[in-house]
């Protein structure tokens, strides 16, 4: 009598519970951030950034409920640097192309296609260094340049001061251009960048940090364009703070040790 075949046991379980949760919210991210641009291309701008933000939010939270639930796969990897490629890289160009740099002769487009493109080369570079064991800034808590969806709310900034102001002058191109360009460049950058694993708080001020996170969250709410500004000024003084403390680790590190 011939025994039937057995099945690996990989193949038999399939995909758990736990790791479609996370990838779940990946693809709400990227619908959100798609949906966005059907909101630009009617006019409603700040319903097409919100969008957007709203992807980043949850962009936020997939890894966090992956390792929650122990759901960590390579498909979910994969899945979740698609999602950041569209929703933080085709998104935002196709936004602010439609809000303000159609209007500019000639490279309108290619100051969209910019942000885009040094998005996607930006997911490329970290997907390529996964797997290696020296990465200076992951190991000394750091990141490489800005991520993607931080990049993205940077690139509102323009729509932001509008927002609050009612400027024309922050929706012409003069402006809008030159701030894309360096938004994408900070994206590709290779400078070391804080993350959350490299921020530590004094013990004497960690109350004082909740409840400001606190009230941060309210205003969000109540003022969300002026709260954003603000959160896109402070994360940018950030930068060369973290460019000065990645160094002082790794002149740390370096020295030799005194015996």
């Amino acid at each position: 009598m011939r025994r039937p075949r057995t099945i690996p046991k990989g193949l038999r379980r399939g995909i758990s519970l736990r790791q479609v949760a996370p990838n779940a919210v990946t693809a709400m991210a990227l619908c959100f951030g798609l949906t966005g641009v059907r909101f630009a291309m009617l006019g409603k701008w700040e319903l097409a950034v919100g969008s957007v933000i709203l992807a980043g939010v949850l962009d936020g939270l997939d890894g966090r409920i992956a390792r929650l639930l122990n759901g960590q796969s390579r498909f979910g990897a994969e899945l979740d640097s698609l999602s950041d490629s569209i929703a933080f890289g085709v998104s935002p160009a196709l936004i602010i192309y439609l809000w303000s740099l159609q209007t500019m002769p000639k490279l309108g487009w290619i100051f969209a296609l910019a942000h885009a493109l040094m998005c996607a080369l930006r997911l490329a570079r970290f997907n390529a260094r996964i797997d290696m064991e020296h990465q200076p800034h992951k190991s000394a808590g750091f990141m490489t340049g800005v991520p993607a969806p931080t990049g993205a709310g940077l690139a509102f900034v323009p729509l932001y001061c509008w927002f609050v102001t009612g400027e024309d002058l922050f929706r012409n191109w003069v402006v809008v251009a030159p701030w894309t360009a360096f938004v994408a460049f900070l994206m590709i950058s290779n400078l070391a960048t804080f993350s959350w694993s490299a921020l530590r708080l004094r013990r004497h001020v960690r109350l004082e940090v909740i409840g400001v996170a606190g009230l941060m969250a309210a205003l969000l709410l109540t003022d969300p364009w002026l709260t954003l500004l603000t959160i896109s000024a402070l994360y940018l003084l950030m930068i060369p703070f973290g460019m000065m403390s990645y160094r002082r680790i790794r002149a740390a590190a370096s020295s030799p040790v005194s015996g």
